[in-house]
């Protein structure tokens, strides 16, 4: 998807995931990206690619960050996604108050912010705003958040509608909870609030984020619904292992051709030809998502682009097993990338986002009432 980006998106990008590319496996072990992975993706500008140009934000499309994150994905999964996650918790983000923007955006557009989706703990109204307290899980990013979004309180009799509630990082902890198979440098950890006072303006009804309606920013990116996004910010990353796959098989496959007294290998140049081709079918897929967002026509579509992320993501579950399968004992070894990114698909395609069996059932839902 490189062709999507200009020439100095394509190198940032590239830097980017060369700092990923060199951190991975420590990352891998360690639980955590390292510091200049952070910084490197801060530095190619994807904090602050979805944050409003009044504020000195890029303003840009779905189109080049899901290509960008499938370049750095190509490196190490858990960077894409972190990358993503700052990227799109800005977008959520966007909806807020022009004060409650400002007081998080006003000084750089370059903060981090991280978000919890799933409406959870207490608040309670008070004069000016909310007292919050509870706990948010699988907050990917948190150790290196500025700012947190974090959707509560907890559904229930007598809880008031869910709001998201912009949160600055001396207002929250964070308890080290992820200790995953793959995916695991993306620290998607526990936040942790007690008691802390959410004024009005760092707050927006849950319903207008998911439902696309933004009242301050008329750019596309910033009213799209939650459904029409279907998977694409958690496909990037998938996308970019899954090709990063294909690299070291095919290093693996061109390794064994060269070796002495080698013999032809037709197991895996089927295997590699077939994992090719589903890559770049799971990519045309993610493109034409990206594509009808920044054209603002994803409403009608919202079902189809779920669908699709999904479906791809599926798809990318079975090439990964399948090339590891054939890749030989070599290739399990803890330093082989190949391990590495097969772990990273597995864990984040369980993803709810990514889950085609929640999916369908919406998708069916959705044709059947368009008859």
């Amino acid at each position: 998807m490189t062709e999507i980006l200009t020439d100095d998106q394509a190198a940032r990008a590239a830097l980017a995931a060369e700092s990923a590319g060199r951190y991975a496996r420590e990352a891998d072990r360690g639980g955590a990206l390292d510091p200049e992975t952070v910084k490197a993706l801060t530095a190619a500008g994807y904090p602050r690619h979805f944050v409003p140009a009044r504020w000195g934000g890029a303003e840009g499309t779905f189109a080049e960050l899901t290509a960008a994150m499938t370049r750095v994905g190509r490196a190490c999964a858990s960077a894409a996604w972190c990358g993503s996650m700052f990227a799109y918790s800005a977008r959520f983000s966007a909806h807020l108050p022009l004060a409650g923007q400002e007081e998080a955006w006003g000084d750089s557009p370059d903060v981090l912010w991280v978000s919890g989706l799933v409406p959870s703990g207490r608040a309670e109204a008070v004069d000016g705003g909310f007292r919050l307290d509870g706990r948010w899980s699988y907050v990917s990013g948190a150790l290196f958040a500025d700012w947190a979004l974090l959707a509560g309180p907890t559904p229930g009799p007598g809880a008031p509608p869910p709001r998201f509630f912009a949160v600055p990082r001396a207002d929250f902890a964070v308890e080290e909870s992820w200790d995953t198979v793959g995916m695991r440098a993306t620290g998607s950890h526990t936040v942790v609030l007690s008691d802390v006072w959410v004024p009005e303006h760092r707050t927006v009804p849950l319903a207008e984020v998911v439902g696309g309606v933004n009242r301050t920013s008329d750019r596309p990116q910033h009213a799209v619904p939650l459904m029409s996004l279907g998977g694409l910010t958690c496909l990037a990353p998938v996308l970019g292992a899954a090709a990063g796959m294909v690299d070291a098989y095919t290093a693996l496959v061109a390794a064994r051709r060269s070796a002495p007294g080698a013999g032809p290998t037709p197991l895996n140049d089927q295997v590699l030809a077939r994992a090719a081709a589903e890559v770049d079918a799971a990519t045309l897929l993610a493109e034409r998502a990206a594509l009808l967002l920044d054209q603002g026509r994803a409403r009608p579509f919202a079902a189809r682009n779920a669908r699709d992320t999904a479906h791809a993501a599926r798809v990318l579950v079975d090439t990964a097993h399948e090339l590891v399968r054939t890749a030989g004992t070599a290739a399990q070894d803890a330093a082989h990338p190949l391990q590495r990114h097969w772990r990273d698909i597995t864990v984040a395609a369980t993803h709810a986002a990514l889950r085609f069996d929640r999916i369908a059932t919406a998708y069916t839902d959705a044709v059947l009432a368009a008859r």
